[in-house]
């Protein structure tokens, strides 16, 4: 008896790290936060079907990027996850041997910790990587950043929650922050546009103007968008262009749930030249889901979406066209696409708005956001180490 129980003690301490294969363990993997996150009231399941959807093959971001998924397991219960990445368009833009990691979560154990992240790393290293960044889930157009404060809130729709444990767990496997994201977040009513903004603006009457997507002109509209954002974002760190079928796929996914004055492109001489998407905070309308939708959750989400209508929202995109941006006109155009949403965004019951994620240094941005009132609510960090 003494031996046997030996040995079911020594089963229950290896941890087995297993890479995930086929939907049944692909289901596990999207599952296992939820034994995370039990016992904490800011976290929001995201919905299975979206989650199933990211990993598909389908989704564009595999066009050019690979990736591989491990769970970890302690005797027969699941107590970790992690992915690893290799985006070759961030090869080719960043020209570095770098790859990612992400989908991390974990139990606060120091060794399941090491284990995942041994996995991840062995990985990247035979596929010729010399340095790991992240967390990206999945590439740097999409989720990104650890969070380390804020967490006494929920995350707004695409943003990451974690434990507090995260940080030093993966500073003692000699991860080090690099960058940090910021998320503001903006009382809905009352903007004003700063003086010196209003005479420019009346200088140029006749040259600028903002108006609603043109649905009818959907594709041609959705390029002119994607075409501003890799333009305005072209020298930001870590700087990755949306494909076609990326920037595509997101804007017909995106245009079933925004309100068509929540998107909004201004125009310089008839020209596009800056644009900004704001998103109804789906989180505070699926966070009692469970992640589920069926069997009738999903008329649940329909109704809280259309008809009692989220009281908060998220800037998701924005961009304003380079040639602008060093200019008096480049602060006029996002202070003007900014305040267009305010009318549509009070008239629906919109109380708070987040702006995120922006770049610790991007001061520009920041003196633009913090101008009307906006508050520093979340920090993420990106973490990055060099592989032996």
């Amino acid at each position: 008896m003494l031996y046997h129980a030996a040995m079911q003690q020594a089963d229950a301490d290896h941890i087995v790290v297993e890479p995930v294969i086929g939907k049944a363990m692909l289901r596990d993997f999207i599952r296992f936060p939820q034994s995370v996150y039990r016992d904490d009231a800011q976290w929001v399941p995201p919905l299975m079907f979206e989650r199933l959807q990211a990993f598909s093959p389908a989704n564009p971001f595999f066009q050019h990027a690979q990736w591989q998924a491990w769970l970890a397991r302690r005797g027969d219960q699941l107590v970790g996850r992690i992915s690893a990445q290799i985006d070759r368009l961030f090869l080719q833009h960043q020209q570095a041997e770098t790859g990612f990691f992400g989908s991390f979560e974990a139990v606060d154990d120091p060794a399941v910790m090491s284990a995942l992240f041994g996995a991840a790393e062995g990985w990247l290293k035979s596929q010729g990587i010399r340095r790991v960044l992240g967390p990206f889930n999945l590439g740097i157009n999409q989720e990104i950043g650890l969070l380390v404060s804020g967490h006494d809130a929920p995350p707004y729709f695409m943003m990451g929650h974690a434990p507090v444990y995260y940080p030093a767990g993966l500073e003692r496997l000699g991860y080090a922050g690099v960058r940090d994201t910021l998320a503001y977040e903006v009382l809905a009513g009352g903007f004003v546009l700063p003086e010196r903004i209003q005479r420019l603006l009346r200088r140029q009457k006749d040259k600028v103007r903002v108006r609603c997507l043109d649905r009818k002109h959907q594709r041609q509209e959705l390029e002119a968008m994607r075409d501003i954002f890799n333009d305005a974002w072209s020298d930001n760190w870590g700087f990755v262009p949306f494909t076609h079928d990326e920037f595509h796929t997101m804007g017909k996914e995106l245009l079933m749930l925004v309100p068509r004055d929540y998107i909004r492109i201004a125009e310089v001489g008839g020209e596009a030249a800056a644009f900004i998407v704001m998103l109804p905070n789906i989180n505070e309308a699926i966070a009692d889901l469970g992640g589920k939708l069926l069997p009738w959750n999903w008329a649940r989400l329909i109704w809280r979406l259309k008809i009692k209508s989220p009281k908060t929202a998220r800037v998701v995109l924005m961009g304003v066209r380079k040639q602008y941006q060093h200019t008096r006109l480049g602060p006029a155009l996002a202070f003007l696409t900014i305040a267009a949403l305010e009318q549509p965004a009070r008239r629906r019951g919109i109380e708070r708005v987040e702006m995120s994620w922006i770049l610790e240094e991007n001061q520009a941005m920041r003196n633009i956001i913090e101008q009307i009132g906006g508050r520093v609510t979340k920090r993420y960090r990106m973490y990055s180490k060099d592989l032996q």
